[in-house]
């Protein structure tokens, strides 16, 4: 049997103190921990009952007759308070559970009463355990008299209940027995008063704020409202200037982007946010009111130098703006003032404009147009929707995007996914049984879900679209630059759909929208020196460089590179970087070139050419797209009120500035973000999918009274990915010649 065991490494997350004292082993995939001590194998009962049998506790196992008396001790001391640690949270969950329940003195409970402006309350079920008592007491913990009713009968029996007004508290946690479901009641009920967006409890800080509470226990005093106004949020911003002078810190070595974040919010107003981008993480600057100026190319101009000035001149390697006219002459001008400068369009709306110019052709608009059809009467009609979760298992149809054209595409892609499951919908005896079946609309349905041209003509669009959503997830990436990948992502693109279309009058017209929108806005010198300088790319070139990357990266060497003698040095050292001389030739090198990100290969291997390595972290560390974060997760309405007074103004200022940064870092450190649980009719999202969930005529007056209580919640985690496979993988096969 020992022959057959496989020893498994224990790693450092494994934090126990027992760990310390076992071995792990597996055996036909099955995981044992072994004494160190007296060899004696345990199959079941994980690290706890290792530490049982090291401390001597006799009833789960044996106990070790070899253990140092000391780790014996130790063993036991950790088992001791592992109960009291347990012990104190069951306490701290059941006298958070009674405090919502407490009331002040004189204060009474009628079941039979309603409460809160009117909202009639649910009688409270009965208990599991008949004989239950409510123990109430007082703020100075002396048993109160009107209790002594319950305890004497049933939670349930209301012929018990103390008649008199009733508690808003205690009236609706009365119904609930597990002390996890009040808590969330207690919860719901702050957020639905506060008005508090319900997207809140997505959060990263959720969670620390609950824990930090249960921590403290039951009778915390909550901060007022002067306290949130005051030191806690005088505390809040010097906590976000910190993080904020760890990304300044970084701007020497890498560069960063100014990035110009255009909004149109409530009453027309037109605002800039200013942000700055690194790899460290991207910070918010400041919220710009620009309704007066957005039309002058000179205010623009002196708004941005502006900016410019207060990140430094020295840092900055590029300004990310909107591609209007308005913003192309400012940037020229910018350039101009500052000739170590680029200015850049940003590549998310270039892209989201190739995608938008591909749906408007007909063939395509006719698809997505029967597409819709079924998603707004799914989603419309509950019984068909509840329905459809039954068969996709809680998945659903609509994926938002960033934007309305990339959803257009995500939720086809989804639905070609879920085909399977809504043809087996149909065809169901539940379905033949719903009015549904026989209605217009329903056989209407049937006929799109049952089209094999529909599907087909589907997956041609995947195919034509998903090219450009790789590209626009690779350009809004917070996990890596996407200056060294978006050139090649371009190329990619493009020949994924002459792949999928073969004949040149088939593709041409799909490539002219790409070319259109590259040529005129997107392609930049820094986009083809990002190429020219990410090993991947580079070394994958066949033949010779085309001159257009070569230029791009030549243009970049003179304007970011402004001293004569050190722009010489990076052109000699330019000609070992093509030969891969030195350490750039070693096989870790080249291995590293399609594993390590290009800045990370360049710190590592570009020793041998100091100066041509330093530009090239500096290139290879900035983004390409100017998109913060959703227009309806900040308002900067108080900010830039007409009205206001100058020390609250500097208030609000500075709650914006805390607000937006820490969103911006939520956004950096949250893992699967892209699967975050969204219900697609919810307001949150409305944005995007206004045309898939929101049916343009009313159909029948049989479905106006549907019922939102009886619907079925879709389930945590299953939004799909923008693209299933690795964002940065290798580039297709082919001479990039054929996209310059």
């Amino acid at each position: 049997m020992e022959s057959e065991l496989e020893p498994v490494h224990i790693g450092s997350q494994k934090r126990d103190l027992a760990w310390k004292h076992c071995q792990m082993f597996k055996i036909e995939n099955r995981i044992r921990l072994k004494c160190i001590y007296c060899g004696k194998m345990f199959s079941g009962g994980g690290i706890h009952r290792i530490k049982e049998h090291l401390a001597g506790q006799k009833g789960n196992g044996a106990t070790c007759p070899r253990v140092n008396p000391d780790v014996r001790n130790l063993m036991q001391q950790s088992l001791d308070g592992s109960i009291v640690r347990t012990k104190k949270k069951q306490k701290i969950v059941e006298e958070t559970a009674n405090q919502l329940m407490i009331t002040n003195e004189g204060e009474t409970y009628n079941p039979h009463c309603e409460a809160i402006n009117g909202l009639r309350l649910l009688e409270a079920p009965n208990p599991v355990e008949p004989n239950l008592h409510l123990s109430m007491k007082d703020e100075e913990g002396t048993s109160d008299r009107s209790s002594e009713r319950w305890k004497r009968g049933a939670v349930g029996d209301a012929s018990l209940a103390p008649l008199g007004e009733a508690h808003p508290i205690r009236g609706l946690t009365l119904g609930l027995t597990r002390g996890k479901d009040q808590v969330h009641m207690a919860i719901g009920r702050f957020l639905y008063d506060a008005g508090v967006p319900l997207d809140a409890v997505n959060s990263a800080y959720f969670q620390p704020m609950i824990d930090a509470i249960a921590m403290e226990g039951p009778g915390l005093k909550p901060p007022s409202y002067h306290d949130l106004r005051g030191w806690i949020l005088k505390n809040s911003v010097e906590e976000v200037k910190k993080i904020v002078d760890q990304y300044k810190g970084t701007w020497g070595r890498t560069g960063c982007s100014v990035l110009a974040d255009e909004w149109t919010v409530e009453e027309g107003k037109i605002l800039i946010n200013f942000l700055v981008y690194c790899p460290e993480g991207t910070m918010f600057l400041k919220s710009v009111d620009a309704t007066e100026i957005i039309r002058s190319p000179g205010a623009l101009y002196e708004l941005l130098k502006e900016v410019v000035e207060d990140v430094g001149v020295q840092n900055v390697m590029q300004v990310i703006t909107d591609s209007g006219e308005q913003y192309i002459e400012a940037g020229k001008r910018l350039t101009e003032t500052f000739p170590t400068i680029y200015w850049t369009p940003c590549s998310a709306r270039c892209i989201d404009l190739m995608l938008n110019d591909f749906g408007k052709f007909e063939w395509i608009n006719v698809i997505l147009e029967q597409a819709k059809s079924i998603t707004t009467f799914v989603y419309n009609h509950l019984e068909v929707l509840n329905m459809m979760r039954g068969y996709t298992y809680g998945k659903d149809f609509i994926q938002p995007a960033i934007t309305r054209s990339a959803t257009n595409f995500t939720i086809l892609q989804s639905m070609v996914g879920l085909k399977n499951s809504l043809q087996a919908m149909v065809t169901s005896q539940e379905w033949m049984d719903s009015s549904y079946s026989k209605n217009p609309d329903g056989l209407a349905l049937i006929d799109v879900i049952y089209s094999q041209s529909f599907w087909s003509s589907c997956l041609t669009i995947i195919h034509l679209t998903d090219p450009l959503l790789r590209v626009l997830r690779i350009v809004g990436s917070e996990k890596k630059p996407a200056m060294g990948y978006i050139y090649e992502a371009m190329y990619r693109a493009k020949e994924a759909i002459k792949k999928e279309l073969v004949e040149k009058k088939d593709y041409l017209p799909y490539w002219n929208v790409i070319d259109h929108r590259w040529n005129r806005q997107l392609h930049r010198p820094l986009h083809a020196a990002g190429f020219y300088l990410n090993p991947k790319c580079f070394y994958s070139i066949e033949g010779d460089v085309p001159n257009e990357i070569m230029s791009g990266m030549l243009d970049s060497i003179e304007r970011l590179v402004p001293d004569t003698k050190i722009q010489d040095k990076i052109t000699k050292e330019l000609s070992s970087y093509k030969n891969a001389v030195g350490d750039l030739g070693r096989k870790m090198a080249i291995r590293a070139r399609h594993t390590m990100l290009p800045v990370e290969w360049w710190s590592t291997y570009g020793g041998g050419c100091p100066n041509l390595a330093r530009l090239a972290i500096r290139i290879l560390s900035q983004t390409c797209s100017a998109t913060g974060i959703k227009q309806n997760q900040i308002s900067f309405k108080l900010v830039h009120h007409q009205r206001r007074n100058h020390i609250e103004h500097q208030r609000l200022n500075d709650l914006s500035f805390v607000q937006y940064n820490l969103r911006l870092r939520q956004i950096l450190h949250r893992k699967n973000k892209e699967l975050d649980a969204l219900d697609p009719i919810s307001f949150d999202t409305i944005d995007t999918v206004e045309d898939w969930v929101t049916e343009r005529v009313k159909t029948s007056a049989e479905y106006e009274d549907s019922d939102w209580r009886e619907l079925v919640q879709p389930t945590a985690n299953t939004m799909f990915a923008l693209s299933p496979t690795d964002e940065n993988e290798s580039m297709v096969a082919g001479n990039v010649n054929s996209l310059v």
